[in-house]
């Protein structure tokens, strides 16, 4: 069985098991949605109460609020088995992973397919087709087939660089034997960060979401192309097709760090 074939035989195993409690399922996702709304409400409240927000309108800040969201909702469904990652080493249930015959990555990608974080992409997804129906009255800027073309690849490119950081996250574990808090930092407070635009930000903060974790990369240019909006720091207009890339990058440079982070496991003898 080659290993594209063993993962979707994991994943559906994994689906199979979720959907026997459809209705905690159901609950489950309309509690995320409920959660990730209430989010979103408070943003609404913001520019029902001050209009803009240095320039920026409501329905800009939707754009960029749901293109991050939806990107993390994948994310944060395929990497179950990397946030999980210290508590199968407290338990001792990393050995497992490690004697098997297959890729360590594969197993853990298809540990849990997390099914329930489909009430975050829906409302994501909602978002940013409001924000970007908005936009487009204006003229769209890309065309239906640019947008589009676009769109997918700033999720890809956004997705794969939350699924780097939850990578670098369990890497850390072999060391703490834990999931520390401060790489939460980087997932959902960078989600939350993302959706705002990054010229708000002090500088030192731009520097490390665009460089460091790049974050702006992913989603700011990207977004500032879908809005045919120009960077209010300078960048370049062409910068959003190319930057998904940096997300690429960051998720080829965690499994580089994954193979020498293996190296510092140690069983628990269990």
């Amino acid at each position: 069985m080659t290993g594209t074939r063993l993962y979707w035989r994991l994943v559906g195993i994994s689906i199979r098991s979720q959907m026997q409690y459809k209705v905690s399922f159901i609950l489950q996702s309309l509690g995320q949605m409920i959660v990730t709304g209430g989010e979103f409400l408070g943003i609404w409240a913001l520019f029902d109460r001050f209009g803009t927000l240095q320039e920026w309108a409501f329905h800009e800040i939707a754009v960029l609020y749901g293109l991050a969201n939806v990107a993390f909702s994948v994310a944060d469904a395929l990497t179950n088995g990397f946030d999980s990652a210290g508590y199968l080493i407290r338990k001792g249930e990393f050995d497992r992973v490690m004697v098997r015959p297959r890729s360590t990555v594969l197993l853990l990608l298809g540990y849990e397919f997390t099914v329930r974080r489909i009430g975050r992409f829906l409302q994501g997804a909602a978002i940013l087709s409001y924000g970007l129906v908005v936009s487009s009255e204006s003229g769209a800027p890309l065309g239906l087939v640019g947008t589009a073309a676009t769109l997918l690849w700033a999720i890809v490119g956004a997705v794969a660089l939350f699924v780097g950081i939850r990578i670098i996250q369990a890497c850390v574990s072999f060391k703490t034997v834990q999931s520390i808090e401060v790489m939460n930092v980087f997932t959902y407070g960078g989600v939350y960060a993302s959706g705002y635009p990054f010229t708000i930000y002090v500088r030192w903060f731009r520097m490390l979401f665009t460089y460091g974790v790049p974050l702006a990369a992913v989603t700011y240019y990207p977004a500032l192309l879908l809005m045919g909006r120009l960077d209010p720091g300078g960048a370049v207009r062409w910068i959003g097709w190319v930057s998904p890339i940096a997300g690429v990058a960051f998720l080829m440079v965690s499994l580089v760090i994954w193979r020498f982070a293996l190296r510092w496991y140690s069983s628990t003898g269990t």
